[in-house]
């Protein structure tokens, strides 16, 4: 029996080893692999999530992460902040669905090769290496989370593609890089959540790398489908296998506040408002 364990014990590392080779092709690998499932969901799955989403702070649904188990788990960097808050209808407070964009550094020419003139080169990059095909994909709240070159001053967000997602469906943006256009956003009362602002123009600067895998921003794995919430408290990201718990703990944890508050509101002798209706 001893033998049979001494026996055993060596014999898997060599297993293991054989596994992992037979598992992945070294010519695969070498084409690059990706080994991080992008799960899908309908749309009305999408609503069924949201609808539990519905009145939920980022505070609640903080609370309800750590009553799952994930202390700390979703907290987006807080440099990532609202380009404009609005304390009277809480426009800027974003409660949706992830589609995720991956926008690298470019190596490619910043300058139209000799007699091509700038506004074709400039329309070409945009097309060829730095499109938006994530908006074919975007509906009925989506927000848009991308993982842009947070070192470099590009504005890959201005005040027109912005409104291009909302037409889409899209309830707001989160990037961890920069936008333009940010007094006009504002403006538009179009949610954005940016580390900075930004002023340059994609081409020659950035190229799109991946739409819809697992991203990283400010710290946190984004991945697409998770549950995306955003207020002035900064951005917190829910993953979608515990959404539906996190959202029965965080609504159990608003209500409770409200009522408190709406207590001290009427021995304070204040208006109530609609944070404790």
């Amino acid at each position: 029996m001893k033998k049979l364990i001494i026996l055993s014990l060596l014999l898997l590392p060599g297993m293991f080893r054989a596994a992992v080779a037979q598992e992945y092709d070294r010519a695969e690998l070498a084409k690059g692999m990706n080994f991080m499932e992008t799960k899908t969901y309908s749309a009305e799955d999408d609503a069924r999530i949201l609808a539990l989403y519905k009145d939920l702070r980022v505070a609640d649904v903080s609370d309800g992460m750590d009553m799952v188990g994930l202390p700390g788990t979703g907290l987006v960097d807080p440099a990532i902040h609202p380009d404009w808050v609005d304390l009277k209808d809480f426009a800027h407070i974003i409660r949706g669905i992830a589609v995720t964009v991956r926008f690298v550094p470019t190596q490619k020419p910043a300058l139209p090769a000799p007699g091509v003139e700038f506004p074709k080169w400039e329309g070409n990059f945009y097309s060829t290496y730095s499109h938006e095909a994530y908006a074919k994909i975007l509906r009925k709240g989506s927000v848009v989370v991308i993982d842009d070159v947070e070192d470099m001053d590009i504005g890959s967000i201005g005040s027109n593609n912005i409104l291009n997602y909302v037409k889409a469906g899209a309830v707001g943006v989160i990037t961890d890089a920069g936008a333009r256009d940010t007094d006009e956003i504002g403006l538009e009362r179009v949610p954005i959540y940016l580390r900075k602002k930004g002023r340059g123009i994609r081409p020659g600067r950035n190229e799109i790398e991946s739409v819809n895998r697992p991203i990283c921003i400010g710290g946190v794995l984004v991945c697409p489908g998770d549950v995306v919430v955003a207020d002035g408290d900064g951005v917190v990201v829910v993953p979608r296998a515990v959404a539906e718990q996190v959202a029965k703990y965080a609504n159990a944890i608003l209500t409770n506040d409200k009522a408190g508050r709406k207590s001290l509101y009427e021995d304070l002798g204040r208006p109530l408002d609609r944070t404790v209706k």
